[in-house]
């Protein structure tokens, strides 16, 4: 399979995860504010991390499913942030799938740009990079946040979250197809 390929493969496999979870729960995270999910995708980054130091875990999830809600709240943050939160569920199912998408296809095109730019650097990288990344992009997430979304040189929360969603499917297709 050729990168783009791979990409689509995780891709299918997180918006599956995303569709049967609405199916499950609705759009229940339209009430979450940006802060919110910018903590929970620390908790699911900060979990892999233990894994990556430990080596094992005690409750019997690897990192696989974190990378796949690391994705999933990535969009999820982007949807909120062009919504604004809200104090009821305000979508139907179809429309968060729609927005799913939206937002996804921007991010992957954003990742197929970069990706021309740096030769497909981050094939040669660990995994644990992947990580150490993300957790970097939600601490510069958590400062853009605390100062209100204004930045002197540098890009919003979005373009983080963008980021965080690309490593962390860049660690999918690492954890599915190896090297």
């Amino acid at each position: 399979m050729n990168t783009i390929e791979q990409f689509e493969h995780v891709i299918d496999i997180c918006r599956n995860l995303f569709e049967n979870k609405l199916n499950d729960y609705g759009a229940s995270w339209r009430i979450m504010r940006p802060e919110s999910i910018t903590d929970q995708i620390f908790i699911k980054a900060k979990r892999i991390r233990t894994l990556e130091i430990n080596g094992f875990s005690k409750v019997n999830e690897g990192v696989k499913p974190e990378f796949i809600a690391i994705v999933n709240y990535g969009v999820i943050g982007l949807i909120q942030l062009e919504l604004g939160f809200s104090d009821t569920v305000t979508i139907s199912s179809k429309e968060a799938i729609s927005l799913y998408d939206k937002w996804m296809t921007i991010t992957k095109n954003l990742m197929y740009a970069k990706n021309h730019d740096y030769d497909e650097a981050w094939r040669s990288m660990r995994i644990s990079s992947y990580t150490d990344l993300i957790l970097t992009k939600i601490q510069r997430t958590k400062e853009i946040e605390d100062h209100e979304g204004k930045t002197e040189v540098s890009e919003g929360v979005d373009a983080n979250y963008m980021d965080m969603i690309n490593y962390a499917l860049f660690g999918l297709i690492k954890l599915e197809y190896g090297k």
